[in-house]
């Protein structure tokens, strides 16, 4: 194994865990030519108002225009009605067969008010049809069914849905309707936030988000309703999100998609066309593969370092990441690359797994930083009376 160069080691901060061998291999990566300037956007993205594409697997923005500025989500609103319905479902509370009877007030307020699947008072559905009408069908009373009938009523849905934006840090987003319909700016998000949300769900609900987003179209009640996502089919390896669309907000496309275990996620919001959407958005992803490259670095799952702890039954915690983690420059480039593991330490046990504890920071050239998180591999539990004794004695020693 290579060792680490004195100018790799100066860049862990004071308090970083020891470097394990995974990490020293990492940080040992000789720089080759200069990173060089970024690539110029596609001309595909002038005149949209927000746009943003993010490398899933590294974390690195590639391209970025007012990411932080709020706007009416129109129906990408409706991805977040989705995670909260996978939520439930993995917490055991909404089963995929659970039986939903559509309310006379419900389907009269909704029938021709955009894409629905024009529902009638009485009729029954399933969790999973109204998952894919959703998904697929961008239907606004499918979504009002669902939120309506698990949670007692719209008001009640989106405090879930606030909820879960919360606990995934979308801090500059709120929701007022599960399917986005124009609320006189109650529902905001912005592009930051939705790719955050994209991210989780990929994360967390795989299995899920290849069921219900993706699809091309869905057919119900003998009528087959298409997705009018611009990159699925043309676009290699584009398997998602969601469109959106109203006349107060324009057209808006969160969208996803893989090649070879590299992820992309794009935001594009406020086109004045749905060519304009269409044409920015596939412009952007193929931008995004063609004009960037990425260096694998670890594998999903596998010790990237260790945090020291405090008080625990051990003294230190392996950290892992929840996705591939790779360096991504542009095309051509061949370095530098340094690593550094960011945490508050020594961390104070209990430590519970899977908890996330700290933020590998990747540098790749010149500017081109970013974080992904850290999470701890075991649970550490307080130590014991002998625990603290040997702890102490430890701390003695370098």
């Amino acid at each position: 194994m290579r060792r680490i160069s004195p100018a790799a080691k100066a860049r862990l901060p004071r308090k970083a865990p020891a470097v394990i061998p995974a990490l020293a291999l990492a940080l040992a990566l000789a720089a080759g030519q200069a990173a060089g300037s970024p690539p110029a956007p596609p001309g595909a993205v002038t005149g949209i108002p927000v746009a943003l594409l993010v490398d899933f697997n590294s974390g690195r923005t590639l391209y970025a225009r007012a990411p932080d500025r709020r706007f009416p989500p129109a129906s990408t609103a409706k991805v977040m009605t989705a995670y909260v319905a996978f939520a439930e479902m993995a917490q055991g509370r909404l089963s995929r067969q659970r039986q939903f009877t559509v309310r006379d007030a419900t389907a009269r307020a909704w029938n021709g008010r955009g894409a629905g699947l024009s529902l009638k008072g009485g009729t029954r559905l399933d969790t999973d049809t109204l998952l894919h009408a959703i998904a697929t069908a961008s239907a606004n009373d499918a979504a009002v069914v669902l939120a309506e009938g698990h949670a007692g009523d719209v008001a009640r849905w989106c405090r879930l849905m606030n909820d879960q934006a919360r606990r995934l840090g979308m801090h500059g987003s709120h929701f007022a309707s599960p399917n986005g319909w124009f609320d006189r700016g109650a529902t905001y998000v912005t592009a930051r936030d939705l790719v955050t949300l994209g991210e989780a769900l990929v994360i967390r609900y795989p299995a899920e988000y290849r069921r219900y987003f993706g699809q091309r179209q869905m057919t119900w009640n003998g009528i087959t309703r298409q997705s009018h996502d611009p990159a699925i089919g043309v676009v290699a390896g584009a398997d998602g999100i969601k469109t959106g669309y109203t006349a107060e907000a324009g057209y808006h496309f969160l969208g996803s998609a893989e090649r070879g275990g590299r992820r992309l996620i794009m935001v594009i919001a406020g086109a004045g066309s749905e060519d304009q959407r269409a044409a920015a958005s596939r412009a952007l992803l193929a931008w995004g593969f063609a004009a960037w490259q990425a260096r694998p670095l670890f594998r999903k799952g596998s010790v990237i370092a260790a945090a020291r702890v405090q008080g625990g039954d051990a003294r230190a915690v392996p950290l892992v990441a929840d996705r591939a983690v790779a360096a991504v420059m542009p095309q051509g480039a061949a370095g530098p690359i340094g690593l550094r593991v960011i945490y508050q330490g020594p961390l104070v046990a209990p430590i519970t797994r899977g908890a996330r504890v700290a933020e590998l920071e990747i540098r790749s050239g010149e500017g081109g930083t970013s974080r992904l998180p850290l999470f701890a591999a075991k649970s550490v539990s307080k130590a014991g009376i002998f625990g603290w004794i040997a702890n102490g004695v430890a701390g003695f020693f370098p």
